[in-house]
């Protein structure tokens, strides 16, 4: 059974950094995927970016690009998330999903699992 949990999310000013991991268990293959999402209150769910675990590409949106950056450790199987030069529209609860493949995508149908989010708060 797949199973992902997110953790690192809090409160933090304007310009300060979050640094978000995603564990993920229960894959027996290393053609998986991770993304990761937001949603604010009263909006959408909106992906940020997406990372293919089998060879390291990554995707991020616009307005992530240059801020936020994705890496992992394959000892821990475990996705983080560094979030840099945070704004006050950062503002959300952040999920991981992931789903088995090798592609790289933004859109919440695309994955299967999903953990069960962590909030963000950038604020002074």
């Amino acid at each position: 059974q797949v199973q992902v949990e997110e953790a690192g999310g809090g409160l933090v000013q304007p310009g300060g950094s979050l640094n978000l991991s995603c564990l993920v268990s229960g894959f027996t293959s290393h053609y998986y995927n991770i993304g990761w999402f937001r949603q604010a209150p009263g909006k959408e769910r909106e992906g940020i970016c997406s990372f293919s675990v089998s060879d390291g590409r990554t995707y991020y949106v616009d307005s992530v690009k240059g801020r936020f950056t994705i890496s992992r450790d394959n000892a821990k199987n475990t996705v983080y998330l560094q979030m840099n030069s945070l704004k006050p529209e950062d503002t959300a609860v952040y999920y991981c999903a992931t789903a088995p493949g090798k592609w790289l995508s933004v859109l919440p149908v695309m994955y299967d699992y999903w953990g069960q989010g962590t909030q963000v708060t950038v604020s002074a």
